[in-house]
């Protein structure tokens, strides 16, 4: 049989985090010595940890290992007692002494393991379920004895000493010899009466790679309408994109911008939505490089701190403190009073300060007024690029209707829209809702619904499904179908860290994220009541967390998800049902299968929910977890 190896080995030379040497050996060391039905999984994301191997083999048990490259000559280690604490790792170089702790190899494998126990894995025996996952320490260019010595006192502490079968400690003899009964002395049993599948299952949905990891190191692949957007340019060089959700836009648009940047050009790539800056980035890894980094050499900035950088490039910030202390209105500031102060300064002797660009790309144009793009053509240099990307059907903001075909004009762009009108985004069955949402519920003057893609067979599995309660009800709800994903499923591969939940207020959603903590599920979210500190979670949203995602369903607008849960509240307004369509086309499809859960409260969109393939109503009993 073939062995499970994730991510596969072939794509070992394009992880994010690349392997290191030591690490190199060990998956050489597992993978040669280790019989084909133990599974490795390298650098897994697990709830926030990233330890660098885990194996699994549903007939005998689990193992983690934390392997460390170091030189244990270039400085001087040991490990000290420190009186009421956990004993500390110590180093010395040039006669300055510092701690090492937070890189303490035993006490990462240790937490390791605990966490598998008590998280991952439910359905282990108390006591003598424990011994089926090992803990162990690998440092393959330093001497065993040596290594063991070292961390004598950290093992003694954790009582790891007394079991030295399943926490196993080995240096570079080891690995060179092939000694696998050194390295891990449990890898050589053929069965074990406590593991079974139904536990190896329980702990596969945190171990798989999480699909985002993967697609990150597929090239782009664009139709010829898509590719010829990127490679070329309109002899004005303004052009307007319009096209559906999942057509690809935000992938046109970030790709023209790698494509600038191989041309030695400076780019400013612009959005009003702060989370979706990590999206574009990791969209612009995928186009072929020549030359730069996509993600030091391009301009990446979401509208308005754009505008602040300008002040302060200009010398301005006093201006720009000003004018929150000036007005009370502070959305009035960032519509009108802060754009209108930087268009002064570009239009000044200070603005000559402002670096230009040879191309300004905008994102999500639908959410942004004329005048601001008036203001962005002022850093574009004369014969360079602005381009516009719009979808009007996701005019969450209500700005779309702003673009009248004057504005447009004065805009200057002339004859129409580059289309794209294919949805490749998501799978047949979840475009086919959400078109039938937009042609139920959002205004017909500026709905553009997505073009199904003909394709023959059932390539993209797609579990769809519609929970309505009663609002009392819909924290507990929402916490439970994220959880469902991972009880049973009978679509492949499903990582834990892929699911995604979105809902349209921070207060809300703050409680879906602590009763997923309860239950030891940790979160990336950007839920903070301050809304200074939420803009900094906005900052460090992205789907590589090794974390469950959690965020607004505004946040989100222009990224993708293989699994998600969209809670809509029990009031819906016009404005509320194009943030809902939104949320309903960020579905990712894959040949694995996706999956959406919509959990409703809202009364009038019960009977379309009805329509949806899998149906459940709550709100006759009160509902228990």
């Amino acid at each position: 049989m073939d062995r499970v190896v994730s991510p596969p080995k072939k794509d070992f030379d394009r992880l994010r985090q690349p392997m290191t040497a030591g690490e190199k050996k060990v998956f050489d060391l597992f993978d040669n010595y280790l019989a084909p039905e133990w599974e490795i999984y390298v650098q897994p994301h697990m709830n926030g940890l990233r330890p660098d191997f885990v194996l699994l083999n549903p007939s005998v048990g689990i193992a983690v290992f934390e392997v460390k490259d170091w030189d244990l000559d270039a400085m001087h280690y040991s490990v000290e007692e420190r009186k009421g604490r956990v004993p500390g790792l110590i180093a010395i170089k040039d006669g300055k002494k510092f701690s090492r702790q937070s890189d303490n190899p035993v006490e990462k494998v240790y937490r390791y393991k605990n966490e598998i126990f008590e998280l991952y894995c439910p359905r282990l025996q108390q006591g003598a379920g424990f011994a089926v996952i090992t803990a162990g320490v690998i440092f393959p260019f330093a001497d065993d004895e040596r290594v063991r010595s070292l961390f004598a006192m950290s093992l003694k502490h954790r009582g790891m000493d007394r079991y030295p079968a399943y926490n196993p400690v080995s240096g570079a003899s080891a690995i060179e010899s092939g000694n696998i009964g050194t390295v891990f002395p449990e890898g050589v049993r053929q069965y074990s009466k406590v593991m079974n599948p139904a536990i190896a299952d329980d702990i596969r949905y945190w171990l798989v790679e999480p699909d985002y990891a993967s697609t990150q190191r597929e090239p782009l692949i664009l139709d010829p309408n898509q590719r010829g957007l990127v490679t070329g340019r309109t002899q004005s060089g303004y052009r307007r994109i319009r096209g559906a959700a999942g057509s690809g836009k935000s992938l046109v648009l970030a790709a023209r911008a790698a494509e600038l940047l191989n041309q030695g050009k400076q780019i400013l790539v612009v959005t009003f939505n702060i989370t979706l800056l990590h999206y574009l980035m990791d969209i612009a890894v995928r186009w072929p490089r020549e030359r730069g980094n996509t993600r030091s050499d391009i301009t990446w900035l979401h509208f308005h701190a754009w505008c602040k950088r300008v002040c302060e490039d200009a010398g301005c910030e006093e201006q720009y403190s000003q004018l929150w202390a000036d007005d009370a209105n502070p959305n009035r500031v960032l519509d009108h009073v802060l754009p209108g102060l930087v268009g002064n300064i570009l239009d000044s002797q200070e603005g000559s300060e402002v670096p230009r660009y040879d191309a300004v790309l905008v994102d999500e144009g639908q959410d942004f007024m004329p005048h601001w793009w008036s203001v962005l053509r002022k850093v574009c240099k004369q014969g360079g690029e602005m381009l516009l990307v719009a979808d009007a059907t996701q005019d969450i903001y209500e700005t779309a209707r702003a673009w009248t075909d004057e504005a447009m004009t004065g805009a200057g762009f002339r004859g129409g829209w580059a289309e794209l009108p294919v949805s490749y985004r998501m799978p047949q069955q979840a475009l086919t809702k959400a078109r039938e949402f937009a042609e139920r519920f959002l205004p017909e003057d500026i709905t553009n619904l997505p073009e199904n893609r003909q394709i023959e067979g059932d390539l993209e599995p797609a579990e769809l499904r519609w929970v309505q309660i009663n609002p009392e009800q819909a924290a507990e709800v929402c916490c439970k179908e994220i959880l469902r994903f991972f009880q049973k499923s009978s679509l492949q591969d499903l990582a834990i860290t892929d699911a995604t939940f979105l809902c349209g207020l921070k207060s809300f959603g703050y409680e879906v994220v602590k009763l997923l903590g309860g239950k030891g599920i940790k979160s990336v979210h950007t839920y903070h009541p301050d809304e200074q500190e939420s803009r900094r979670q906005k900052v460090g949203f992205y789907m590589g967390d090794a974390r469950v995602k959690a965020t607004t369903l505004h946040s989100f607008k222009g990224w993708e998800s293989r699994i998600l849960v969209v809670y809509i509240g029990e009031t819906v307004s016009e404005k509320d049902l194009a943030l809902i369509y939104t949320g309903l086309t960020r579905l990712k499809r894959s040949t694995k299968g996706s999956c959406l859960t919509v959990v409703s409260s809202a009364p009038q969109l019960a009977e379309y929910g009805r329509s949806w393939p899998s149906h459940e109503s709550l709100q006759a009993a009160p509902f228990a977890m």
